[in-house]
């Protein structure tokens, strides 16, 4: 397969000589042996993908890199024949040389993904990218945690001791095989399903049919529910509006208890509108398939629960455990890999499955948020977690944005309300503060008129802001 030369200007050219080596960057000279960088082509995989530019030598302390490109495509095979050992060309990575008029000879660049699988270097061993480093994996505690990490084996097909009858005679698994056909009875069909292996369950067994599998997997099987009252970046002890609320029992009952709960704290909370306050408008859907995510995909491994954060302008759920195999915060609409298989197979088959459609559900919660107006919700993978922000009151009220802005603000404009809220019609931002003005929550600023005009606090500013805010 062809590699294809990519001419770049000398504008990118002073780009690439600015690269600093780090976590997704790695800077090669082509003196390098092949082998040895293996190790970084396969350590991206095995974290969370990168570039390798070989041709871009260090220079001298203060003196910056160097371009000392291959000669011609030629003279790279014996590099090109060692990376495919590892990633073979036409695969999901990306191979292309780079040219510049004003440099000579060309540098190999080399784009890695995620990868689904654990990748080894030609030397047999497994590396993993941290920082601007490629370090070994060595330990079995290690490796296996990688495993984990990237969904190559599921925690869930763990067997557990545990008592089978608390299974077979438990709840869940009458409301579970109500609906089952053909019609089974509990401990021969949890047999035949792998789900009771020998004498003992698997982590998924209980999970899903245990009444309460918190006794068995203490610490990694609940749903903590948290509301401050604040926009700060972190909740603290003093803005806590009331002890956090714990939700256990199998999944199928945490999820439609957490959410509810949810629901329940997010509509305690007030907005303005024209005739005053109100209670939020906000997706249900959204809140619906983002916990039902995050319950049925985090890593059950780690000893942590799932925690959801309320916030005055966002919720947080936050889940156990990396994205698994291939999957990133980029492409996770697109993609699809479950680390939980049995989890996801067996909980869609409970009455009034909160998975209904399997696979689609933050695209639900996409396109809920996008049917209120609201920002997309937004994905951060971190260091053994994932977490999810999604935006309720200062999205869904721009009256509450107004109020919030001048707060910290003297003045507001039309254009810095479109800005802040997203509304694009001058029009419709218009009205949204003549509302205020009804309420006297706001004035016109004296003197300024046109497209100039700029509003500031009114006689009841103070009071409708601690109504927004909840504190009145």
């Amino acid at each position: 397969m062809t590699i294809n030369v990519v001419a770049v200007s000398d504008a990118d050219v002073a780009k690439a000589l600015r690269l600093e080596e780090g976590h997704f960057v790695d800077l090669k000279a082509t003196a390098v042996a092949p082998g040895k960088l293996t190790r970084s082509l396969a350590a991206f995989a095995n974290a969370d993908g990168g570039e390798l530019f070989v041709g871009i030598a260090e220079g001298q302390a203060g003196q910056g890199h160097r371009w000392e490109g291959f000669a011609n495509a030629e003279a790279a095979n014996g590099h090109i024949q060692a990376f495919e050992s590892v990633f073979p060309l036409g695969g999901d990575h990306r191979y292309e040389f780079l040219s510049a008029e004003s440099q000579t000879g060309l540098i190999l660049h080399i784009e890695i993904d995620k990868s689904a699988s654990i990748k080894k270097a030609v030397d047999g061993k497994i590396y993993k990218r941290r920082g601007a480093q490629n370090l070994p994996v060595t330990t079995e505690e290690d490796i296996r945690n990688l495993e984990l990490a990237k969904g190559v084996v599921s925690f869930e097909s763990e067997t557990i001791q545990y008592p089978i009858e608390y299974l077979t005679n438990s709840e869940a698994i009458i409301t579970f095989l109500i609906d089952l056909i053909p019609s089974a009875d509990p401990e021969p069909w949890l047999k035949k399903q792998l789900l009771v292996l020998g004498s003992l369950p698997t982590v998924a067994a209980v999970l899903l049919f245990s009444d309460e599998p918190q006794a068995a997997l203490p610490k990694r099987s609940g749903v903590k529910i948290y509301r401050y009252r604040t926009t700060l970046a972190e909740g603290t002890r003093d803005t806590l509006d009331f002890d956090p609320i714990t939700i256990e029992g199998c999944l199928y009952r945490q999820i439609y208890s957490a959410v509810a709960k949810v629901v329940e704290v997010v509509e305690a909370s007030r907005a303005v509108n024209a005739d005053g306050m109100s209670t939020i408008n906000y997706p249900k859907e959204a809140i619906h398939e983002i916990v039902t995510n995050a319950v049925i995909h985090r890593d059950y491994s780690i000893a942590d629960d799932i925690h959801v954060r309320i916030f005055d302008n966002r919720i947080e759920i936050e889940s156990p455990g990396r994205l698994p195999a291939h999957i990133t915060p980029e492409n996770i609409l697109d993609q699809r890999y479950s680390r939980n298989g049995a989890i996801v197979r067996y909980i869609n088959k409970f009455p009034d499955a909160p998975n209904k459609d399997v696979g689609e559900g933050l695209n639900t919660a996409f396109g809920a948020m996008r049917a209120l107006k609201l920002k997309n919700p937004q994905i951060e993978e971190r260091e053994s977690s994932v977490l999810v922000t999604i935006r309720h009151e200062r999205l869904g009220s721009p009256e509450s944005i107004c109020l919030e802005y001048l707060r910290d603000n003297d003045t507001i404009a039309n254009a810095k309300l479109r800005e802040l809220t997203g509304i694009t019609s001058e029009n419709t931002a218009k009205e949204v503060f003549k509302r205020l003005m009804k309420m006297n929550a706001i004035e016109r600023v004296p003197g300024l008129g046109g497209n100039k005009a700029a509003y500031q606090k009114g006689q009841n500013f103070a009071t409708q802001l601690a109504a927004v805010s909840g504190t009145n």
